[in-house]
């Protein structure tokens, strides 16, 4: 009878410890949204509430498969949920965005944090207005080979960095030019590795169509502690790439995203000799594969912003460094249109901002 006691007041104990589900929707369930969707549906003490979308019978689809309520307004979504994520097109981030902040509801949006420089800093003046949690889903700063990437160049001398982001054309993120697509992952990345600020960029770009919006972009960036960076983006190339490389004073590393790959090159010489001095064979060269984990890089940037409603804490990738980020990424965009060297100086007359990211 003790024991039994004891268990149940145990249970009991347990259970009124035990935190409340997080209540989440998701406002655009495309191509995106959909994977939201799917993974806040399966993580730990969150609630998927319901998903928004304006395609009503998309939404009613994404709703039924995870047995939530659809909403046709993401506003009346809003009351019901303690956080959103929002994968709208880019040009809606800001006004959807701000409605969800003003409500007091803490805010996951998909990269690019906005469509301009200063709707993005109304976003973020918003989140601290508001006194809400604000992540933007630059998800590659999650993926596992990422974290094994930084971890490896923590003990190494950096030198340059390279990126090279490719895909085949789809009509999907057709309302941006690459940079804001695909490129302003990589700029993200080596922002947070090379940890100084930009003072010189070039950059070049070209239109496959007549959208009016750039498929094809290199940039080379200076930082000002002397490590610079070429990336490289494209929607148009018959190959899907994701990499990126560091090529540090004692080694070359590469990241391949896709294969979930690290490898570390390094340089070395070493003679095989037989006991008649004959050189049997000579090895010029040392590759090191660092194995990474599987875990999906959409869940850990969702448990990530979980943990972040839960705890307070700010996001590693929030308001702030997406707006350095979109910096950049503008400043590449009107240079690949403009053709033109800008050095520091320049960057500081075009945008006092500029030197910031």
């Amino acid at each position: 009878m003790q024991n039994g006691i004891s268990v149940k007041f145990a249970n009991g104990y347990l259970h009124r410890n035990q935190p409340e589900p997080l209540r989440i929707g998701v406002i655009g369930v495309g191509y995106m949204g959909q994977h939201h969707a799917r993974v806040l549906s399966l993580l730990k003490d969150v609630e998927l509430v319901g998903v928004a979308d304006i395609n009503v019978e998309r939404g009613l689809d994404i709703a039924s498969k995870y047995r939530v309520r659809f909403f046709e307004d993401y506003r009346d979504l809003l009351p019901h949920v303690d956080a959103v994520c929002i994968a709208v097109p880019t040009k809606l981030h800001h006004s959807v965005g701000l409605t969800c902040l003003q409500a007091g509801v803490h805010t996951l949006i998909e990269k690019p944090i906005a469509a301009s420089i200063a709707e993005a800093e109304s976003l973020v003046n918003a989140a601290a207005e508001y006194k809400c949690i604000l992540q933007v889903g630059h998800i590659e700063r999650f993926n596992p080979a990422f974290q094994e990437f930084s971890k490896v160049l923590k003990t190494e001398k950096l030198l340059a960095l390279e990126a090279h982001r490719m895909s085949p054309y789809t009509p999907r993120a057709n309302d941006v030019s690459v940079v804001l697509d695909l490129m302003i992952h990589d700029i993200d990345l080596f922002l947070e590795l090379a940890a100084a600020p930009v003072v010189k960029l070039t950059a070049s770009g070209s239109c496959a169509g007549d959208s009016g919006y750039l498929d094809f972009v290199t940039a080379t960036l200076g930082f000002a502690n002397g490590i610079v960076a070429n990336l490289t983006a494209s929607k148009v190339s018959h190959l899907k790439t994701r990499r990126i490389a560091a090529h540090c004073k004692n080694s070359l590393t590469e990241a391949d995203f896709l294969k979930n790959e690290i490898l570390i090159h390094r340089q070395t010489t070493a003679n095989y000799i037989t006991e008649y001095g004959q050189v049997l064979y000579r090895q010029d060269g040392l590759i090191e594969k660092v194995y990474t984990s599987n875990i999906e890089p959409l869940n850990a940037e969702l448990e990530h912003f979980v943990n972040c409603v839960r705890g307070g804490n700010q996001p590693s990738v929030g308001g702030e460094q997406a707006l350095k980020a979109l910096r950049l990424a503008s400043l590449i965009e009107q240079m690949a249109l403009d053709g033109k060297v800008w050095q520091q100086r320049d960057l500081e007359c075009i945008n006092p901002q500029a030197v910031k990211v």
